[in-house]
């Protein structure tokens, strides 16, 4: 019975090639969609679930209520995590992570510069589950100047022999191989190609009060992590109260204010990807958010192929419902019925399903080139992955096959084959619902994607407060040049294509930066003062006019004031956060540690990270700055520039490559993740476009199928072709019309909560609507205007011809 139920499933599917064609493709893309964004939700939610304990796993962060706001920090001082294990029994283990920055790594002849290196604590391998390939991992990174290394690195140094034993050297310091690992997981937040062990670093008394170390915590089975985070101001008052009466020379009773503003958090450790998004990450992480946008696109793009494939099904009934008379008069039974219809609905979306793990193989290579992604086509292949695709192509028939089923089914046959029955499509609430849902799923996507791109556009095109055109970054100049910074520089400036230069790591966009707490000195005893969390740049004179910054107040460095070497510019939020009132220049900076700064000048703001935080306080010290020479040119022929400065740069330093980026690149990076976001969503919402548009195509070919002979009756009686063009095409705008209006008032709410993700952002303006609206209606009626203006056009004696 069911073998017989598929092979006039397949016939019908034959006969109707046109419509099967349609709902075939739809459906296939649409799986293919569904698919797609399934596997990079997935993906993205897997971070650092591989550790065996990853449950068990807390990182310490520090939240700091200041400047009239919060700061969350995901590194803590180096004494904090073996301070809170000491205290609390519910703590089995702490490890550490520091960033190494970058290496230039010797072996006999061959030198690189490693950038991805880690200093972790002994434990820390055993902590994240990451195996050696060589090595013994519980002792591996146990002595000082030992070192463990990715199998790519140790093919890099040592070709196919064995690396144990070997010796790396960098600075003069050799460091012994103890272990390989293959790689770190692809779902990790964090990823290095050489770790080397905590003890290798500068012994120094290990404080509670700074920021250092990414600290991580296993707790026992069955603690509670939130108990235990409650007991952790305890430790505030124990040991960060102290350091800070003292660094900063205040009161107890100032410095035991600290209890209330400076607090120790626990994040799971399977948060830390889509739940933490600190300008101090690791790597930059993802974004929850984004995953409910795609994952809420995956399910309306399946549902769009859905309403495709029940509105092309009852569309078609008047053309199968003599069909149906007959059988019904030869005995079947409307269960056989719905078997039967059912049957068609599920082998086409089986079908679908075939072609969508086919374009899924074709499409992929671009998907992980846009998404950052490395998803391989045997996750769609494994049992699991296929078994979700059969269920989900099983309810996808079903779903959108029942109303159809139990719609044939029920026609009367007497009045089928009388004649009496007459399927009228454009009167259906059903189908007109459909439309509308389809339509406003569109306009919304259309209205969200117009958001997303302003919102993008005015990130990269906000003032910053800086130039940051043509302005080259050299880097690692401190490792190549030494003490011969200052004379590289100054033989830069004997070309007459760099306007000026500068020597400073400290540049805007992901450049060194530092922090300290400040105060303003009180100008009487007896006065308040209000301390804060402030960002440090380390710069030399030049470093203003180079990246072309405004002094708002007072001055910049000079040469011509010996004192500036004590002196301090600070930027415009650090002034109104400090509290100062009046005049700010001659004001005295009281540093931790107890320094103090007099202030010099005040520097307009200007954006020193992502527009999604707000402008920080900043100083700017000078001295203490080498590490990049940052040079503003004014050329067109940045290749032959380049050569030169290059040439320049070997005769310095023969045996360091010449690094070098550019500022405006920098900056683009800051907001790759949201472009690449943007893209996605795009592409994605122009192909729910096109499925809702096959959708109304198809529905509107049924439509003026069964209106043939109205049509031309019509025409004989005078009508033109715009009057039936517009009889075809008004019912169907008013349902587009009718979206539009749904759709406003839904997707400006889910933008707006969008947004406020972003410090500064763009506003949603009511021109957007009316474009996304407009845009919309046009699309219907390119897609209408087809199989309208054919019908228009059609000879009215073939149309009252046929029967």
């Amino acid at each position: 019975m069911f073998r017989n139920y598929f092979k006039i499933a397949w016939r019908n599917v034959v006969k109707n090639k046109a419509f099967s064609f349609i709902n075939v493709f739809g459906l296939s893309v649409g799986l293919a969609c569904f698919m797609l964004i399934a596997a990079f939700v997935y993906d993205e939610l897997s971070y650092d679930r591989y550790a065996t304990n990853a449950s068990q796993i807390y990182r310490v962060g520090l939240h700091l209520d200041e400047n009239g706001g919060s700061t969350d920090f995901p590194i803590v001082d180096a004494a904090v995590g073996q301070g809170i294990k000491n205290a609390y029994a519910e703590v089995s283990s702490v490890t550490r992570y520091a960033g190494a920055g970058y290496m230039y790594i010797n072996y006999n002849d061959k030198k690189f510069k490693e950038e991805k290196i880690a200093f972790l604590d002994s434990n820390f391998l055993q902590t994240f589950s990451i195996p050696l390939a060589e090595g013994n991992v519980n002792s591996a990174l146990t002595d000082p100047f030992s070192i463990v290394i990715s199998r790519a690195t140790a093919i890099k140094y040592f070709d196919k022999g064995s690396a144990l034993g070997k010796l790396l050297v960098s600075d003069g310091r050799a460091y012994k191989v103890t272990g390989v690992f293959e790689k770190i997981p692809g779902n990790s937040h964090f990823h290095f190609d050489i770790a080397i062990s905590m003890s290798s670093q500068r012994q120094r008394t290990e404080t509670w009060s700074n920021i250092s170390h990414f600290t991580y915590l296993t707790l026992i089975p069955g603690a509670n992590p939130k108990q235990l985070e409650a007991k952790l101001p305890q430790l505030v008052a124990k040991f960060v109260v102290p350091e800070i009466q003292h660094d900063m020379g205040v009161s107890l009773a100032e410095a035991q204010k600290s209890v209330n503003t400076f607090r120790f958090y626990l994040q799971p450790l399977t948060d830390i990807h889509l739940r933490s998004n600190t300008k101090y990450e690791l790597e930059p992480n993802g974004d929850i958010n984004y995953l409910y946008i795609f994952g809420a696109l995956a399910v309306f793009i399946l549902l769009l192929a859905c309403v495709n494939f029940t509105n092309l099904s009852t569309a078609s009934a008047g053309k199968r419902s003599k069909e149906v008379g007959i059988r019904k008069v030869m005995g079947s039974l409307k269960g056989q019925l719905i078997a039967q219809f059912l049957a068609e609905s599920i082998l086409l979306s089986l079908l679908a399903a075939v072609i969508a793990l086919a374009i899924v193989y074709a499409v992929l290579p671009g998907f992980n080139h846009l998404s950052g992604k490395d998803i391989d086509i045997r996750f769609f292949l494994q049992y699991t992955s296929l078994l979700t695709i059969l269920g989900v192509s099983l309810l996808t028939g079903i779903l959108a096959g029942i109303y159809p089923s139990f719609f044939l089914s029920a026609f009367k046959p007497i009045k089928v084959l009388k004649g009496a029955l007459s399927i009228q499509p454009r009167r259906s609430l059903l189908r007109g619902s459909l439309v509308v849902f389809q339509f406003v799923v569109s306009t919304a996507l259309i209205i969200s994607t117009i958001v997303v791109y302003r919102q993008l556009h005015f990130m990269q095109n906000q003032k910053l407060g800086y130039d940051k055109e043509q302005v080259l970054i050299i880097q690692d100049t401190y490792d190549g040049l030494g003490n011969n910074e200052p004379a590289f520089k100054q033989s830069l400036l004997q070309d007459n294509r760099i306007v000026n230069a500068s020597i400073s790591a400290s540049v805007p966009v992901r450049g060194r930066i530092n922090g300290t707490q400040i105060y303003a000195k009180p100008l009487q005893q007896n006065d308040p003062h209000k301390e804060i969390q402030t960002s440090i740049y380390n710069i030399d004179y030049n470093y203003i006019p180079t990246l072309g910054m405004k002094i708002i107040a007072g001055r910049n460095f000079s040469l011509d004031y010996p004192s500036d070497s004590s002196g301090v510019l600070i930027n415009e939020t650090a002034v109104r956060e400090l509290g100062i009132s009046g005049n700010p220049i001659g004001r005295t900076i009281v540093r931790s540690g107890r320094q103090e700064f007099n202030i010099v000048g005040v520097v307009r703001d200007f954006h020193f990270s992502s527009a999604k935080q707000k402008i920080a306080p900043l100083i700017m010290l000078p001295g203490g700055n080498g590490g990049s020479v940052i040079a503003k040119i004014k050329t067109t022929d940045i290749k032959s520039f380049l050569a030169d400065t290059k040439q320049k740069w070997e005769s310095f330093s023969p045996a360091t490559p010449f690094s070098y980026t550019f500022l405006d690149d920098r900056f683009a990076s800051l907001y790759a993740a949201e472009e690449k976001s943007g893209q996605i969503f795009t592409i994605f919402a122009l192909i729910s476009i096109v499925i809702a548009c096959l959708g109304l195509f198809g529905l509107v070919a049924y439509t003026i199928e069964q209106r043939t002979k109205e049509i031309g009756v019509r025409k004989v009686l005078g009508a033109s072709v715009q009057q039936v063009l517009l009889l075809v095409s008004k019912e169907f705008l008013y349902l587009v019309l009718i979206a539009f209006v749904i759709a406003i008032p839904t997707t400006w709410w889910f933008m707006n909560k969008w947004l406020q993700d972003f410090a500064y952002r763009t506003n949603i303006n009511a021109w957007v609507f009316v474009m996304a609206g407009i845009i919309a209606l046009c699309i219907a009626v390119f897609t209408i205007s087809f199989q309208a203006i054919k019908a228009a056009l059609m000879n009215p004696v073939r149309s009252l011809r046929s029967e």
